[in-house]
């Protein structure tokens, strides 16, 4: 039985939430989403909670079960309060900065790297080091932070680079650091 599934959502005031047979759309203040509901999977709504039932017991079903309910909550959640993750750059001459609603970038290479936003998506930068990514899709949110980082992860000898907030780098000695831990210089 899956914990997480049986739970019911609570349904905060402003939120609609719509049920079909294959779909949920959650409406709030900030926007709408919809979701797919596969088969063997039920959601419906009763005295302010939504309410996910399985048909079955079959391993798959199962699986999907606690999977749902947790994207309908992330649902109700972006529509109300919204979602965001935080990067940081890190280097000597890198920065960041919004030009209209596309994130610019400059991270060590030749150009700058510009990155337009998917709709739903919002970019802000603060002193040109701190970059939030802000939505009301979770997932959306947590791909577009992964894409600029992946512009220029962090480096494992110096740190610099794009990482998410409080993400811990930790740097490799490099060659000096090899040398002086083997006792270093030739024997005599």
């Amino acid at each position: 039985m899956s914990r997480v599934g049986e739970k019911p959502i609570e349904i905060p005031a402003g939120v609609t939430v719509k049920t079909g047979v294959n779909f949920v759309e959650v409406n709030g203040p900030l926007g709408n989403l919809k979701q797919e509901v596969p088969f063997g999977i039920k959601v419906g709504t009763q005295e302010g909670k939504v309410l996910v039932k399985r048909e079955s017991d079959v391993k798959k079903i199962k699986a999907l079960h606690g999977l749902i309910r947790s994207l309908i909550a992330n649902m109700i959640l972006g529509v109300t309060a919204g979602w965001q993750k935080k990067l940081e750059v890190h280097g000597t001459g890198y920065w960041a900065k919004v030009e209209g609603t596309d994130l610019a970038l400059s991270v060590g290479f030749s150009h700058l790297v510009k990155i337009p936003p998917p709709e739903g998506i919002k970019f802000q930068v603060n002193e040109n080091k701190e970059i939030t990514v802000s939505g009301i899709n979770k997932i959306l949110v947590g791909n577009v932070a992964a894409k600029i980082r992946k512009v220029k992860p962090p480096n494992a000898y110096k740190g610099s680079g794009i990482r998410y907030q409080g993400e811990v780098v930790k740097l490799k000695p490099g060659k000096a650091g090899k040398a002086g831990a083997a006792g270093g210089g030739a024997a005599s």
